[in-house]
């Protein structure tokens, strides 16, 4: 499950707590990340565009895909106000609340915001591309999760940041896991089969635990006690390649992040991915991402800072 999560690239952290009471409307326009919501307590409506209007009860998470424009309100025909960035932003510093509408608070929830790693492909996974709901009754590991990540806003003590940056991960592995097994129709996302497919999955947990292996689909069926053709069929039914192209979309994903983040050298880093040739990783990683090794560690690292 940790592999299926690290495949998205995702790293959490809180936006913010948010109150509403009376008639209240909030329009969220541009979110570059993907957006979990999670409700703490009272009914919120979600609207997404072309989409029907969902309600959503204490205990519910629901999670958009990057880029997303929604709203959240207290009912329908309510008037929608931009997202006030900079009280946001303010708010998430001070560990205070955004407040909106003027009438007792009636519905309290929490937003998460999820980064995708530049350093991961999409073509080596993303996001579901459909906003997906998980209710409360569905999950009881996700409701104590949420419950947990409430507390620890609300009353933060000694050691509250690490302890929320913890829970915000295990938040999305904990949706994942309510996803997997709610019951969601594959056609809704590849990214839901590649979650509910155990051979998929256990497939991709295996290449990502081991990158420098030379796996073979044979290797791989064996691995997962599949037959040769049933993994060739099932892998790109759900991915849209074959387990060696991911292999190797994977191990430039690997590479390029530990450029990024650590001074290896290229022959260290390339050994890592499975290249016994620093020359054959070269050429390799120029031709998936356009640049030298060299070239990507200078300009990922400056985009970093």
């Amino acid at each position: 499950m940790a592999e299926t999560v690290r495949l998205f690239g995702a790293h959490g952290s809180v936006g913010t707590r948010t109150d509403g009471g009376g008639d209240w409307g909030l329009w969220l326009a541009n979110c570059p990340g993907a957006v979990m919501h999670l409700i703490s307590s009272g009914n919120v409506w979600l609207e997404v565009p072309q989409e029907p209007r969902r309600l959503l009860r204490p205990g519910d998470a629901v999670l958009l895909p990057p880029g997303t424009a929604h709203g959240l309100s207290s009912g329908e025909g309510v008037r929608m106000v931009p997202c006030d960035l900079v009280a946001a932003s303010r708010a998430r510093d001070q560990g205070g609340v955004v407040r909106l509408g003027s009438g007792p608070v009636s519905a309290r929830f929490i937003t998460v915001n999820y980064d995708l790693d530049p350093a991961v492909s999409r073509t080596s996974g993303s996001m579901p591309g459909a906003v997906l709901h998980v209710e409360a009754a569905s999950s009881r590991k996700l409701d104590a999760t949420i419950g947990l990540l409430c507390d620890e806003l609300s009353h933060p003590e000694m050691g509250a940041t690490a302890a929320v940056n913890s829970l915000v991960d295990l938040l999305l592995v904990q949706f994942v896991r309510a996803v997997g097994g709610g019951g969601f129709a594959p056609a809704t996302s590849p990214w839901l089969t590649t979650v509910s497919d155990p051979v998929v999955r256990d497939a991709l947990a295996l290449m990502h635990r081991r990158p420098a292996y030379p796996w073979t689909t044979a290797d791989l069926a064996s691995a997962v006690r599949v037959s040769r053709a049933t993994l060739s069929r099932r892998f790109p039914a759900t991915l849209g390649m074959s387990p060696g192209a991911y292999l190797a979309s994977w191990r430039m994903d690997v590479a390029a992040a530990r450029l990024r983040d650590t001074d290896d050298s290229i022959e260290v880093v390339a050994e890592s991915v499975g290249y016994g040739s620093s020359h054959a990783f070269r050429r390799a990683f120029q031709r998936a991402r356009g640049q030298s090794p060299l070239r990507y560690r200078a300009v990922s690292r400056v985009a970093s800072q």
